[in-house]
């Protein structure tokens, strides 16, 4: 998809730039909920991102924040069109993480801490059938199978020739470790993981057992940046029941600050793919009758 036409992407920009305008007239958001008699959470989801907007509403919320430049007007509510329109993912209504599919859809680089599994866009079909069944309780045959196709689907984003995605990956010693669906399935992914590392777009790092106690210890987290503002970013953390993401610039410099400490206690490349073969044969050892 698109950058342009990504609608998760496009409602975020929107919400931001809206937000902007409601600050730069001094009003604050219980004021405009007041006039437009709505809930004062509705204006924060609006301006989070987290909600689509009608073009009307962005019409109304313009004239509200004296917005006069009829070009800044089209801009939003063609912005806003946009933002009501589904991605590819829409069609699987009961995904957790619809929000950052889309925002990963648009990335230009993803910079990703795992400590206990290999992340989603590395997965073997083998490997991600195996985490989905053994680690989200009360899933039904059919929504398994739907989560399945959605997450290698997903991967079409590593694979694009025109818009290859920059990943950055630092993977604690125990996702090596942890078998996964049974030794051969590992065996597979390691394999998958080490060859996917040698691509010119895609780093991968170990970070082993002796580096000790790091800043990784607290969880997952992900950092995402876009070719149209580098400079900004969103952290995503992934958590069982609802996910976090973080857009303010202090944010994401401390994550950012988080990760550049694991790459550099990390294994180098080189040594990882190293290691990395030296848990296939660990494997291969446990699955050897």
């Amino acid at each position: 998809m698109a950058a342009n036409s990504n609608p998760t992407v496009r409602r975020r920009r929107l919400g931001a730039e809206l937000r902007r305008l409601r600050q730069v007239s001094g009003l604050k958001s219980t004021e405009v909920a007041e006039r437009l008699m709505v809930s004062q959470p509705k204006i924060s989801h609006l301006e989070n991102g987290r909600r689509a907007i009608n073009p009307r509403d962005v019409r109304d919320l313009c004239a509200m924040y004296g917005v006069a430049d009829q070009q800044v007007i089209a801009s939003l509510t063609e912005m806003a069109r946009e933002s009501g329109r589904q991605g590819w993912w829409h069609v699987y209504a009961d995904l957790p993480d619809s929000d950052y599919i889309g925002l990963e859809t648009d990335a230009a680089s993803i910079h990703t801490y795992e400590p206990l599994m290999v992340p989603g866009l590395l997965q073997t079909p083998a490997y991600a059938q195996a985490v989905i069944g053994e680690t989200i309780p009360l899933l039904t045959v059919e929504q398994a199978a739907a989560r399945l196709k959605v997450r290698l689907r997903r991967q079409h984003r590593i694979y694009d020739p025109g818009y290859p995605l920059r990943l950055r990956v630092v993977l604690d010693e125990s996702a090596l470790r942890r078998v996964v669906g049974s030794p051969d399935v590992m065996r597979e992914q390691l394999e998958h993981l080490n060859a996917l590392g040698g691509e010119p777009h895609i780093t991968v790092q170990v970070l082993p057992y002796e580096a000790g106690a790091h800043p990784g210890l607290s969880g997952q987290f992900s950092i995402l940046r876009f070719a149209d503002s580098p400079e900004a970013g969103v952290v995503y953390l992934e958590r069982f029941t609802s996910d976090l993401c973080l857009e303010k610039p202090s944010d994401v410099q401390r994550y950012g600050v988080m990760y550049d400490r694991l790459q550099a206690r990390a294994l180098d490349p080189d040594r990882t793919r190293r290691f990395i073969t030296d848990a296939i044969k660990s494997h291969l050892d446990a699955s050897s009758p």
